[in-house]
C-alpha cells in the first residue's frame, strides 16, 4: 500500500462469523438501499402483471465478462424469440443478485449456493430454476511457488475476496476439505483488484473461479490453483426467481421459454465456443481488445467443463443433482452458515428442465458449425486449450 493510497481504498478486513443481517439488509418498505448494496441508483421495479421486460442480474457487477456466453449467443443466434429480455450488471455486492430479485426490481438472480443460502436464511422467497454450475467453478489461487493441494494449510493466513459476502463461498469450500474456517482471515480487497493484490504480496490466497483463470492471464496475473472442478463435489451458481412467478401460469411459461434460449446457448458454446466467444466479444469490445480469441476461447472452455457437468447423468441443461446440493446444505447448515437445515427439494425445482430442453439440437449444432469465424478465431486450436486447461493446477 503506498503512503498515498486513501483509507476508503483500502482492503477491509472481515472477521469469520461477519454478520448477515449487514449484507442482506433491505429497507422496511422493501427497497434495498444505496448503502446496502454499495452502488448508487436502482434497477426499474418489475411490475406486478405479467413480465413486459424480463430482467436478469449479474452477481459480479459487471457484464463484461465471458460467464455470460449462453445469453450473448443465443440472443445473436435468435433463440429468445420475440420475448423482452435484459441484462443488469447490478451493484459489485455480492448479495445484490438474490436482493434485487427479492424486492422486484430484478427478475432473476445468478447467486452461488453461499449466496443463495445466505437469501434462504433471511426468508427471501427464491427458488432455484437453472443450475447453470453442475461442477464447483470455485478455487483458490497462490502466488507461484506457495500453492498447496492441503487447504488445512491455509489455517492461521489471510485470503482476499473481492466482495465480503463472498465469504459465504469460501466457507462451505475450506469447512468440506477439513479447514476449521475460524482460523482463516479475509479481507476484502474489493472488485476487480483482488487478483492483483495477491499478486503484489498482500495475503496467501485468493478466491477465483474457472474463467476468471483465463482473464486474469490475460492481465499478467500467473498463479497457481487448487481446482473445486477437481477436488469439490459442491454445485456452482444457479439461477433463481421468485417462488411466487412459479405458481403464475403465465410467468411459468415465460420462465420455460426464457430458459430454453438460455439452453440452447449453452448447446451453442458446446458445439462453437469460438463462436460464443465472438458473440460477446461483439457485444463488449474492450473485453474483446482485453482477451483475444485465444485466451478467450481458453475461459469459455474452462466455463463449458463447469456449465455441462456429466451430461450423461444430468436431465439436461440446467438440472439440479439434488444430492450435490443436499451435501452443500447439510455442510453450511454443519458450521453455520444457515440456522436451521434446508431440504434440497423445498429450494430447488426440476420442473422447468424438460421444457427448457425441448429444442431441436440438431439445429442448433448445425447453426454453431455454420457459424463464420473470424481469422484470428479461426486460426485458435480448441484441442490444443483443451489438452492444457488445467495448466497452473496443484
Amino acid at each position: 500500500m503506498t503512503k498515498n493510497e486513501s483509507a476508503s481504498t483500502r482492503p477491509k478486513s472481515v472477521e469469520p462469523g461477519i454478520s448477515r443481517r449487514y449484507f442482506l439488509q433491505v429497507g422496511a418498505g422493501g427497497l434495498v438501499t444505496a448503502t446496502a448494496l454499495g452502488a448508487s441508483g436502482l434497477l426499474t421495479p418489475a411490475r406486478a402483471a405479467a413480465y413486459e421486460k424480463f430482467t436478469w442480474i449479474s452477481p459480479r457487477g459487471t457484464l463484461e465478462v465471458l460467464d455470460d456466453y449462453p445469453y450473448w449467443a443465443a440472443k445473436k443466434a435468435g433463440y429468445f424469440g420475440d420475448l423482452a429480455t435484459d441484462m443488469q450488471p447490478g451493484p459489485s455486492d455480492g448479495t445484490a443478485t438474490v436482493k434485487f430479485v427479492d424486492v422486484g426490481q430484478a427478475d432473476m438472480g445468478f447467486p452461488s449456493p453461499g449466496v443463495f443460502s445466505f437469501a434462504i436464511q433471511n426468508g427471501m422467497k427464491l427458488k432455484s430454476v437453472f443450475h447453470m454450475g453442475a461442477r464447483d467453478t470455485f478455487s483458490f489461487a497462490f502466488r507461484k511457488g506457495e500453492g498447496t493441494k492441503d487447504l488445512k494449510t491455509l489455517e492461521g493466513k489471510t485470503i482476499l475476496l473481492g466482495s465480503a459476502a463472498w465469504q459465504a463461498i469460501t466457507d462451505p469450500l475450506l469447512a468440506a476439505q477439513g479447514v476449521d474456517v475460524k482460523k482463516v482471515k479475509y479481507v476484502e480487497a474489493g472488485w476487480p483488484t483482488w487478483g492483483t493484490a495477491l499478486a503484489g504480496g498482500q495475503g496467501d490466497a485468493a478466491l477465483s473461479w474457472e474463467g476468471l483463470r483465463a482473464e486474469w492471464i490475460a492481465k499478467g496475473l500467473s498463479f497457481d490453483y487448487w481446482l473445486g472442478v477437481q477436488h469439490s463435489k459442491f454445485p456452482a451458481n444457479t439461477f433463481v426467481v421468485r417462488s411466487a412467478d412459479l405458481e403464475d401460469p403465465d410467468r411459468k411459461v415465460f420462465l420455460e421459454k426464457y430458459l430454453r434460449g438460455w439452453a440452447m446457448g449453452l448447446e451453442f458454446g458446446y458445439q462453437n465456443p469460438r463462436a460464443a466467444v465472438e458473440a460477446v466479444f461483439e457485444q463488449f469490445p474492450t473485453l474483446a481488445s482485453n482477451l483475444g480469441p485465444e485466451l478467450g476461447t481458453t475461459s469459455i472452455l474452462q466455463q463449458v467443463n463447469v456449465f455441462r457437468g456429466d451430461m450423461d447423468k444430468r436431465g439436461g441443461w440446467g438440472w439440479h443433482d439434488m444430492t450435490s446440493w443436499q451435501a452443500f446444505f447439510d455442510q453450511i447448515h454443519k458450521i453455520g452458515q444457515i440456522s436451521a437445515p434446508v431440504k434440497a427439494e423445498d429450494v430447488l425445482t426440476n420442473d422447468l428442465i424438460k421444457p427448457a430442453n425441448d429444442f431441436d439440437k440438431a439445429k442448433v449444432k448445425a447453426d454453431a458449425d455454420g457459424a463464420k469465424l473470424s481469422d484470428g478465431f479461426a486460426k485458435v486450436d480448441v484441442e490444443k486449450i483443451k489438452a492444457n486447461l488445467f495448466n497452473g493446477a496443484l
